[in-house]
């Protein structure tokens, strides 16, 4: 299997002992404190590169900005499939797009003019349109810095990029340094918080694993929660560390005159420690509550999810997700104490319905990797006050989540679901790659595919009430060794678990620590899930593509998707009712907006909760009975 580009490199030592730091060059973490480290520029900024990832951006912001309404194109007169865009000083911005399911516009790149030149600059843009957004000067600053940096890492991404054949070969940790993050957000990649320097270092696009330092904390701050058969931290510790490492950790304790039975061991991020827990954290770390370790030797590579990091170096080890105090995609990507604390209790319940559940277990033979050990640590104060921001709650803890190489049969492998959107320099599609591979027609392994994902999701919802968000990342579909889809493996649970709001049979047995932590909505909500998760998420991008390169019209594909949403209906008729009360059927559904929230209802400014989908609306549901599917 090829080796993704500079996965060799670390610059944290194995036999470290140091506290943890940040690194001061991309690559280095030798320069001393006051030095100059010599200026670098990352080679990926160069005309080319940032042209093409420019246009591609512009393009994908005209098109996720029309869908939700936050601009209106109208109709060239005369001209089938082009539009014009009225700018603020009365001109327009022209371009040719195509329209599909949910209302979606798909802008084609190389056609956007503005006085009557091409035009490609996504930045330029908002100064001509900010009063046609509607953006505040507060929002407008901050937005030109997510869209800056996103723009940058898209550059990046393009300059190593690879064809759709080369990425077919990479195995999962590697593929998912080579995607380009969330389709629907414009803003996908802005990062606040990270310099250049930590973006080359630590985002997914590096492609760089590392060891990651460990921490110790005193039992007065943090607490340990475990499914019962990870019910003591020492059983974990069996399990992630070596005997050697654990020894490590326990001398640095007792060279300082402390206990190690009244401690607590979790890996940190070194931004994470650098940049937020050695200032925030300096009384306990001062007086011993906190004491840095060396790192467990173990390489670990971040995933798209950027807090997470997968065990390069011992696959059978756990996932680990970690906060991270930087903003992105609507959110800073803390981990919040109650539902950390919570994790492993919910993992156990989804588990047990799994586990009684001849269809899921032995038909579907769906993969649930649940979040099965998690420490939570306290910070003296902030915990004490709920109105501060909620970036302030969500400062240090671990959640350990089973590994997913372990729960493969031979010959199957694993990639997530937002791989299948991924084109390729020469705009190839990943699926096209695949479909070919499998020598299936495009209509059996599209069948294929549905049949791997939409069974366990309905179940869930139907039987018990409960949906997952099946997005690009936490979806992740299991293939055979001929690349046809097989079953589904489904992840993040604590955070993306909802349950139905109108009591069912099946909650009544839901332990109260799980029913308090799980987030509820109301029946006719609780589809969005599925629907903006999956469809509108995912889907919405993959029909195009399979109608462009695969043959298969847009209409026939969200036939085939309401197919096997009936042939569920079928497979269970004693649960007509919850179809009705679930209906994914709907002639309309809301329209949940994303970009909305950034520019229009959140902005940037700091709140005590996390934020929530802008809700704009309606749309018509391809899936509907009478929909137009041709």
């Amino acid at each position: 299997m090829p080796k993704s580009p500079a996965t060799h490199d670390s610059p944290v030592s194995h036999d470290s002992t140091a506290p943890v730091h940040n690194s001061t060059a991309a690559g280095d973490s030798t320069a001393p404190p006051g030095s100059t480290a010599p200026l670098f520029s990352p080679p990926e900024l160069n005309p080319r590169a940032w042209d093409r990832a420019a246009g591609r951006l512009l393009a994908k912001l005209l098109g996720e900005f029309a869908y939700e309404e936050i601009v209106e194109p109208v109709p060239v007169p005369g001209a089938a499939g082009h539009y014009a865009l009225t700018l603020d000083a009365g001109e327009s911005l022209l371009f040719r797009a195509t329209r599909g399911a949910y209302g979606d516009w798909r802008v084609d790149p190389g056609s956007i003019r503005y006085r009557n030149q091409p035009f490609t600059d996504p930045l330029g843009f908002l100064p001509l349109a900010r009063r046609v957004l509607g953006l505040d000067g507060e929002t407008l600053g901050h937005l030109v810095r997510e869209l800056t940096t996103t723009l940058a890492a898209d550059a990046r991404l393009g300059h190593t990029a690879l064809s759709a054949a080369r990425l077919a070969d990479l195995g999962y940790a590697d593929l998912e340094g080579h995607q380009t993050g969330h389709p629907w957000l414009v803003l996908n990649k802005g990062r606040v918080g990270f310099s250049a320097t930590d973006a080359a270092r630590w985002a997914p696009e590096a492609r760089r694993p590392a060891p990651l330092p460990w921490i110790a904390v005193s039992t007065a701050l943090a607490a340990y929660r475990g499914v019962p058969a990870l019910d003591s931290p020492d059983l974990l510790y069996a399990g992630e560390l070596d005997a050697a490492v654990r020894e490590r950790f326990d001398t640095v304790l007792r060279d300082r005159g402390l206990d190690p039975a009244a401690y607590l061991y979790l890996p940190v991020h070194p931004w994470q420690w650098d940049e937020v827990l050695l200032p925030l954290y300096a009384p306990a770390i001062a007086g011993g509550a906190i004491v840095p370790l060396p790192t467990d030797g173990d390489l670990r590579l971040p995933q798209q999810s950027i807090r997470t990091f997968l065990n390069i170096g011992r696959p059978d080890r756990h996932t680990v997700k970690l906060p991270l105090s930087i903003l992105n995609t609507l959110v800073w990507r803390g981990l919040p104490t109650e539902r950390t604390l919570a994790a492993p209790a919910v993992t156990a319940w989804v588990h047990g319905i799994h586990d009684a559940d001849p269809f899921l277990r032995d038909e579907c033979g769906v993969i649930l990797l649940g979040e099965v050990a998690s420490v939570t640590v306290e910070h003296p104060l902030y915990d004490q006050l709920p109105e501060v921001p909620y970036q302030y709650k969500e400062l240090l803890g671990a959640i350990w989540r089973e590994p997913l190489e372990t729960r493969l049969a031979p010959g199957e492998r694993a990639r997530t679901l937002a791989s299948l959107i991924h084109t390729d320099p020469e705009g190839r599609a990943f699926t096209a790659e695949l479909v070919s591979r499998s020598g299936l027609t495009p209509e059996d392994w599209l069948q294929r595919l549905f049949a791997a994902l939409l069974p366990p999701l309905l179940h869930f919802l139907y039987r018990y009430g409960t949906v997952f968000s099946p997005h690009g990342e936490n979806a992740i579909v299991v293939f055979d060794g001929q690349d046809v889809p097989v079953r589904l493996a489904i992840k993040d649970f604590v955070d993306d678990v909802n349950i139905s709001a109108q009591p069912l049979p099946e909650h009544d047995t839901m332990p109260r620590d799980v029913k308090d932590i799980l987030l509820t909505e109301e029946p006719s909500f609780l589809t969005q899930f599925i629907h903006s998760g999956l469809f509108v998420g995912v889907f919405r991008y993959l029909a195009p593509l399979c109608e462009e390169q695969l043959g298969v019209p847009e209409g026939e594909f969200w036939s085939l998707v309401r197919a096997e949403i009936l042939r569920h209906h079928t497979r269970f008729p004693e649960l007509k009712e919850r179809f009705a009360t679930f209906d994914l059927l709907t002639p309309r559904i809301e329209r949940l907006c994303l970009n909305r929230n950034r520019l229009h209802l959140d902005g940037y400014r700091d709140r005590s909760e996390r934020p929530h989908a802008a809700v704009h609306g309606t749309v018509p549901n391809p899936l509907a009975a009478g929909s137009r599917r041709e």
